[in-house]
C-alpha cells in the first residue's frame, strides 16, 4: 500500500520482559533476542530480567516493554479480570504457547502424604501471595475441597520453599516451572521427596472451570528417588506482544522465532518443547492479527 512504510524501513526497538535470571523465561529471551536482531530487518531487540509474568503483563499494557514470557493462566486471569487483576487487560495479545510449565506438588518423603487429600493439616509453601504458582495451588487444593483453612500456609518463594522443605520447617510445596526444576532437583540430591500426584477426578474438576490446564505426566527418574511417572497437571509459557504494535512486525517476529527453533532448543531444554503445531494448544487469550496472519500461511 501507498504511503505506509515497510517494517525494514523502520527502526523498532523492542525490549522483551522474561523473569529471574536463574529462570527459564531469561535464557529463551535472551535468544529470541539474538533471532529478532539477526533475522528481522529494523529491529532493535533487548531482554530484560523482571519478576515474570503478572509484572510482564504489566509491564506490556503500560507499554514499558513490546513482548514479555507469560504464563497462559495469567494472561487469562488478566483478560478476565480475575484473582490478581481488578480490570481487563485488553491492551495484550498473544503470539505462540511454548512449552509446558507443571505444577508439582513436592513433599518430604518422611510426611505421609501420599495424595491432595493428605495436605489437610500439614505445613504447605503455595509460592509467593499473588503469585501464578499460588493461584494454581488454591485452585488445586479447592478442586480437591480443601480451603487454605485446612493447611498451614506459608507463601514462600521457590528458593525459600526449597530450604525450608530441606530443613524440615515444611511439609509440601507447590512449584510451578518447567521439568526438571533445578529447585527441586537440589532438593532431591539432599532428602528424600515424594511428588504428589493429582488425580483424573481432580484434573477433570479443575479443567471444567479451569480451561487453561492441560494433564501431564512427570517422567520417572526426572528427580532422584522419585522412580514412577506421576501424573499432576500444566500451564503453558506463552510468548505475549502488545496488541498496538504494527502487524507487519508481529508477523516478522513470529515467522523468524519458528524459522529459527534450534536457538531456542540451544538456549534451554525447554526450548526444545517449542513447535509449531503446538503454538495455539492453550492459547488463553487473543492471537495478534500479525500472528495469525503467519499461521494461516502455515496451514494451522
Amino acid at each position: 500500500m501507498a504511503g505506509v512504510p515497510t517494517v525494514a524501513a523502520q527502526q523498532h526497538f523492542i525490549s522483551i520482559a522474561t523473569g529471574g535470571t536463574a529462570g527459564t523465561y531469561y535464557p529463551l529471551g535472551g535468544a529470541l533476542g539474538e533471532i529478532y536482531n539477526q533475522h528481522v530487518p529494523g529491529v532493535n531487540a533487548s531482554v530484560q530480567a523482571t519478576g515474570a509474568s503478572v509484572a510482564n503483563i504489566n509491564m506490556l499494557a503500560q507499554g514499558q516493554v513490546e513482548l514479555a514470557l507469560i504464563q497462559n493462566d495469567i494472561a487469562y486471569y488478566a483478560a478476565n479480570a480475575q484473582e490478581m487483576f481488578q480490570r481487563p487487560v485488553t491492551a495484550v495479545q498473544g503470539i505462540a504457547t511454548l512449552y509446558p510449565e507443571v505444577i508439582q506438588i513436592i513433599a518430604r518423603a518422611d510426611a505421609g502424604i501420599r495424595s491432595i487429600e493428605d495436605l489437610r493439616g500439614k505445613r504447605v509453601a503455595v509460592g509467593d501471595a499473588g503469585s501464578g504458582t499460588e493461584a494454581n495451588a488454591r485452585q488445586i487444593l479447592g478442586a480437591a475441597g480443601i480451603t487454605y483453612n485446612d493447611i498451614s500456609v506459608r507463601y514462600l518463594s521457590f528458593a525459600e520453599a526449597s530450604s525450608n522443605l530441606r530443613d524440615g520447617h515444611i511439609d509440601a510445596a507447590f512449584v510451578t516451572a518447567g521439568l526438571p526444576t533445578a529447585a527441586i532437583q537440589d532438593i532431591a540430591a539432599q532428602r528424600a521427596i515424594t511428588l504428589v500426584p493429582v488425580s483424573d477426578e481432580l484434573v477433570a474438576r479443575l479443567q471444567e472451570e479451569y480451561p487453561f490446564y492441560t494433564q501431564v505426566v512427570v517422567p520417572g527418574g526426572t528427580y532422584r528417588g522419585v522412580d514412577q511417572d506421576v501424573q499432576t497437571v500444566a500451564v503453558k509459557a506463552m510468548l505475549a506482544v502488545r496488541a498496538d504494535l504494527p502487524e507487519d512486525l508481529v508477523y516478522n517476529l513470529t515467522k523468524a522465532m519458528f524459522e529459527n527453533l534450534p536457538r531456542l532448543a540451544q538456549a534451554h531444554a525447554r526450548g526444545g518443547d517449542v513447535s509449531l503445531e503446538t503454538a495455539l494448544d492453550g492459547m488463553s487469550i487473543p492471537v495478534h492479527p500479525g500472528a495469525a496472519r503467519y499461521y494461516a500461511e502455515a496451514g494451522l
